[in-house]
């Protein structure tokens, strides 16, 4: 199977899921495992390959002229990371079905679940810097929904909030780092970068591209100073606890770090940054968790100290420790999935997961407290299991380390201290928990979980005892595979044993568990003294947490400041700063540059033309002189002025240009309209005082000159630009391709369906965010209370008006239709199956002729907007429901099957083909792909143009709700 599919498969998945029942719990997390153990078994299967050093890819087109296309590359690293990814993640489904309550909206959860899983994949098999700090932030973004999932809390949505801050803006600088590399390179494909690792780093930018990329890979990790994130994401459900903190979100960083090894490392700075925050978070993490009272805050800060050793294994530049780095990674990600999937079992079932609160669960629930133990004695580093093996390796590489002569003593202390440490807080999580007395007061009586809900445990323990006991067999060849192209295709010598003999590292491990268990006795004594175990004593001062609460308290209140002293709730004076800094921006340039005018020979003045210029200037200037006081004349004007702007488009020979600026000039006024209806009527009793029409007049005039200079310059600048010659024009390409390559004569259509689809694509994403952002404040609007009484012509309806659906649609009660308006009714419905006709013919001409689904859309909008303005808005949905957000989204999803449908044949994203078909009785027929994608637009230009407008119109509703309700109360009155 192809590569593309272990990321399509998660995500196609994600969209099944969400729209499956709420209560459809069994079919959710049977989907969920499906394709985990599906895309499981497809990996394995490729192991093979990847044994021999192969590297399997898979590129499809997307934007070959830029160097962008789709490349998914499947090297030993990458098959070890989808092994955690896809293993993982199908126990933490099976664990997640009995976890989750059935209350919890669980189709939600798999749908984040199986989202994060798609975008992690997708950065583990990127082959292209860009591809990967996408796939990169689109795990940012699903890891804020899975963490703030109960949103319901207020500790969710910080953590979920302060996550997404972190690394989103960490993914940032990584982009910006990708920029740089590719930059250096030539190339943003992933192998010419690490194959250029000399000339990286041997160039002046390799500090900044370092910098970056270090920022988006230590945020991701969690890496001081940015570790303060990831405790506070423990309020997320444990499963996702169990799944981001131990095979995927955070383990993203150690990823980057050990696929660019090759390309970044083995320099002073990589030793001293990448190291140096290694070892930092490393003590600092196993520091501080020997302090936490809750389980899942002592294991997240064991997360950052294993992760920090890992950190600290890749920056000593050593082979041999960046393989001991993918050693640890497996196995940590074994044993700590294993300890919050035991620590969401305690909590499910004894309804807490305070320490304090916990004693002696051994005898009540005996499987599951021997899985706990054996699983922190791996994290421990104990004999015989898999911690102790890759622990063995780091202390030997500290040991070794060819460094300064104060660095050799210091790096082999500071590693028997965090061993001191993690053996302390193993021993706080196993004997504090599972032994002593049993527990009163709990919120449930524990009791073991049901069979299944323990087998992913059961099996990930397994696996530490199997990897601690028989490594090289077990793990020997895919550590092999996946260390390979980390460290430049020749492994060092090490050798997976479980004795090495009496040597440094194995005292130092026996210093480390001797060593813990009297700090852990120290630490028990302590707290028995003094009756707590509070947060670290040095630590707490200098939280990064109240760090990061307290710069963005500072930015919020320097924002605010900002506001009140720049700021201004008047539209005049926002557009007044926004041309002003246009032309201060504008100026500088010019100042510096000059600005010359062409020798092109310029063609005789058309009478005709000034004319129509004249006349369209008078119309903007008298707009501008009449839009405070009389809205409609203003209106009216303002139509002209587009009018005058069509015609010149037809002027110079744009008929598409032209038939465009109609619609929307239409569309533009009906928005208008509709929107001055519930502005409040000028008060003709205010009259303005002398001195405040003196300085009225001053403002206008400074208004009148700053529009003029604006206006002016803009005008000077276009005069500029057309009196010089163009030599090199990309018309000339368009006019000779658009009928071999696009398939059609009309070049403006070929151009935006075919050549510029991809920004068309985008500019109908954009209409759609602006359409729904329109809505949703739209439904939040209330006119004023002045506004809200119908006008004279809705109060009361002409002596002798025959009821007729109609003039008061049974149907509804609300409604803006009357008797004075039947004949319009009876019109705008003929006018509609004509309508919908002409928007046909439109659309069907546009690829040759002046058209297109742009067009269409914006004239079939309008036809069905007439209904809702003639027969009122109650009326029409009860008659015709239109649904424009669905839309929306069929348009959307046209447009990209359309632009999918080319990758599935080989052919770049977006890519136009063209079929004639012989039908009978019609004849031969001439059809384009981009035809489909043509009905995209259409449909979501519908979709979004009556959303913005029945938006307004459905405050007509309010209104006859309104009245109705003042008649009732006065009816109510008068009996």
């Amino acid at each position: 199977m192809p590569l593309i599919t272990l990321i399509l498969f998660p995500l196609i998945g994600s969209l099944v899921a969400a729209v499956l029942p709420t209560n459809a719990r069994n079919a959710e997390s049977t989907l969920a495992g499906l394709i985990a153990l599906l895309c499981t078994v497809q990996v394995a299967l490729c192991f093979p390959e990847i044994a021999d050093g192969a590297v399997l890819r898979q590129e499809l087109a997307w934007l070959p002229a830029l160097g962008l296309n789709l490349v998914l590359r499947l090297d030993g690293l990458a098959w070890m990371f989808c092994m955690l990814v896809f293993g993982v993640g199908s126990l933490v489904v099976l664990y997640a079905r009995y976890y989750m309550s059935a209350a919890d909206p669980v189709p939600r959860f798999f749908a984040f679940f199986l989202a994060f899983m798609g975008a992690m994949v997708g950065v583990v098999l990127s082959g292209n810097l860009i591809q990967i700090a996408f796939f990169w932030e689109l795990t940012s973004l699903f890891s804020f929904l899975l963490i703030g999932y109960w949103h319901h809390r207020s500790d969710a949505r910080r953590g979920a909030r302060m996550a997404l801050s972190v690394t989103a803006s960490g993914g940032l600088c990584l982009l910006a780092g990708m920029l740089v590399l590719g930059h250096i390179v030539g190339s943003y494909e992933l192998d010419q970068v690490l194959a250029a690792g000399p000339r990286i780093k041997a160039h002046p930018l390799y500090l900044v591209a370092l910098v970056l990329v270090l920022l988006g890979a230590l945020t991701k990790s969690a890496q001081f100073p940015f570790h303060f994130w990831l405790p506070q994401a423990m309020a997320a459900p444990t499963p996702v606890s169990a799944y981001l903190h131990s095979a995927t979100l955070v383990k993203a960083g150690v990823f980057l770090l050990a696929r660019l090894w090759p390309a970044l490392a083995g320099t002073e700075p990589w030793f001293w940054l990448v190291g140096g925050v290694g070892l930092v978070t490393l003590l600092l993490g196993g520091y501080a968790a020997l302090f936490q009272n809750d389980l899942k805050g002592l294991l997240a800060y064991s997360t950052l100290s294993h992760l920090g050793l890992i950190t600290l294994l890749l920056g000593l530049n050593s082979p041999l420790a960046a393989v001991a780095a993918l050693f640890h990674t497996m196995n940590h990600a074994t044993f700590k999935a294993s300890l919050f999937m035991a620590v969401g079992i305690v909590d499910h079932e004894s309804g807490t997961r305070d320490i304090r609160r916990l004693s002696g669960l051994r005898r009540m629930m005996p499987i599951t407290a021997t899985l706990a133990m054996v699983a922190s004695a791996a994290m421990a580093g104990v004999p015989l299991l898999n911690g102790f093996l890759s622990k063995e390796m780091f202390f030997a590489e500290t040991v070794y380390v060819n460094a300064a002569p104060l660095l050799e003593w210091l790096l082999p202390m500071a590693a028997t201290l965090a061993g001191m440490f993690s053996v302390a807080y193993s021993l706080r999580f196993t004997v504090d928990v599972f032994w002593g007395p049993a527990a009163s007061a709990l919120p449930r009586h524990p009791h073991e979980p049901p069979h299944w809900m323990r087998v992913p445990v059961e099996l990930l323990v397994l696996a530490c005892l199997v990897v601690g006991m028989l490594p090289a067999w077990s793990v020997g060849a895919a550590l092999a595979a996946a260390a390979r192209p980390v460290v430049g295709g020749v492994l060092p010598s090490y050798s997976l044993v479980v004795w090495h003999g009496f040597n440094t590292p194995f005292v130092m491990s026996l210093v480390a568990l001797a060593g813990g268990v009297a700090l852990y006795a120290l630490l028990r004594w302590r707290s028995r003294a003094e009756g707590r175990t509070d947060a670290p004593p040095v630590a707490q001062r200098s939280s990064g947490q109240r760090l990061f609460t307290g710069a963005l308290a500072l930015i919020t209140q320097a924002g605010r400041r900002g506001r009140r002293l720049l700021g201004t709730g008047r539209l005049q004076w926002q557009l007044v700063w926004l041309v002003v800094a246009a032309l201060v921006a504008s100026l500088v340039p010019l100042q510096v540059r000059g600005l010359s005018i062409g020798a092109r020979v310029l063609l005789p003045l058309s009478p005709a033309f000034a004319l129509l210029w004249l006349l369209g200037a008078a119309c903007a200037v008298a707009a501008a002189w009449q839009a405070k006081y009389h809205r409609l004349a203003a209106l009216t004007l303002m139509g002209g002025a587009g009018l005058c702007v069509c015609l010149s488009f037809l002027w110079f020979s744009a008929p598409d240009l032209a038939l465009t600026q109609i619609v929307v000039e239409v569309v533009t006024t009906i928005l208008i309209l509709l929107g001055l209806r519930w502005l409040p009527r000028r008060d003709e009793r205010l009259r303005v005082p002398t001195l405040a029409r003196g300085r009225r007049w001053l403002r206008r005039c400074g208004n009148l000159a700053l529009a003029l200079l604006a206006g002016g310059g803009m005008a000077l600048l276009s005069y500029a630009m057309m009196s010089r010659p163009f030599p090199d024009s990309s018309s000339t390409f368009f006019l000779e391709h658009a009928l071999s390559e696009g398939g059609g004569t009309n070049v403006i259509n070929v151009m935006l369906v075919d050549f510029r689809g991809f920004d068309t694509l985008g500019e109908i994403v954009v209409l759609a965010i602006v359409a729904l952002t329109v809505y949703a404040l739209l439904r939040r609007f209330r006119p004023a209370r002045e506004v809200m009484n119908l006008p004279p012509q809705q109060r009361t309806r002409p002596v002798g008006t025959v009821d007729m659906d109609l003039s008061i649609p049974r149907p509804t009660a609300d409604t803006a239709v009357a008797g004075y308006l039947v004949v319009p009714a009876v019109l705008v419905r003929l006018m509609l199956p004509f309508a919908t006709l002409v928007a046909v013919y439109l659309f069907m001409r546009g690829h040759n002729e002046p058209g297109g689904g742009f067009v269409a859309g914006l004239v079939f909008a309008v036809a069905l907007l007439l209904q809702y303005i003639v027969s009122g808005t109650s009326w029409v949905e009860a008659h015709l429901p239109v649904l424009p957000r669905r839309w929306i989204g069929l348009g959307l999803l046209t447009a990209l099957a359309t632009g999918m449908g080319a990758l599935a044949w080989g052919y770049p994203f977006l890519t136009s083909h063209t079929a004639r078909l012989h039908l009978p009785w019609v004849g031969e027929i001439h059809i384009a792909s981009a035809l489909f994608f043509d009905i995209g637009v259409f449909t979501l230009v519908v979709g979004a143009t009556l959303l913005i407008l029945t938006g307004i119109a459905h405050q007509s509703v309010r209104s006859h709700r309104h009245n109705n309700a003042m008649a009732t109360a006065m009816a109510r009155g008068e009996d």
